[in-house]
């Protein structure tokens, strides 16, 4: 059986305390965009052309957060105990951009997942080979992460009014998320 004092302070070289915060801040990451593009359809709704592409990339946000609850779970990772926050903040960034106009969600979504895509190649240089399971998802989602970002500049986000400015709060917001949510 492991001491406790060792897994309070791995050993130098030990991956297992940081492949938990990867763990952490990827299914609170994944929680936060799913609730993003459930603000942004509640306002939305379906009446608008972007609507159906917003649905499918919340679904695939959501497989994403189904495939990380799963490893939290299996691997007895402590999920982040921001949750309750995540949920209302992430829905809130979405009706609120939603509600500065379709460009805005989309500038959202850009914004987003240009944080997403860094973290998690980030987290795949430091993985290198230590864990393949967890980084061949990294890399998996990563690549889907991309494919929002690449979608919501074709939809517009560049346009969005104060689109520079929008982008670098959403993005100063994301960085302060995943600091925070790997150790709370």
């Amino acid at each position: 059986m492991a001491d406790p004092e060792t897994l309070k302070h791995p050993l130098p070289g030990d991956r297992g305390a940081d492949t938990a915060s990867m763990l952490r801040v990827d299914q609170a990451g994944e929680y936060g965009a799913a609730r993003i593009y459930a603000g942004q359809l509640a306002v939305m709704g379906n009446r608008h052309p972007d609507s159906a592409e917003i649905a499918r990339m919340r679904a695939q946000e959501q497989h994403h957060l189904d495939v990380f609850n799963k490893m939290v779970v299996a691997r007895g990772v402590r999920p982040t105990a921001l949750a309750p926050f995540w949920h209302v903040a992430g829905y809130a960034l979405g009706a609120a951009t939603a509600l500065m106009g379709p460009r805005a969600a989309m500038a959202c979504t850009a914004a987003v997942e240009t944080e997403i895509d860094r973290h998690y190649r980030e987290q795949a240089d430091a993985l290198g080979d230590s864990d393949p399971e967890l980084k061949a998802r990294i890399e998996a989602f990563a690549e889907e992460e991309r494919e929002h970002r690449d979608i919501a500049i074709a939809h517009g986000a560049e346009q969005a009014p104060a689109y520079p400015l929008l982008s670098a709060a959403i993005r100063t917001g994301c960085r302060a998320a995943i600091a925070i949510s790997k150790r709370v």
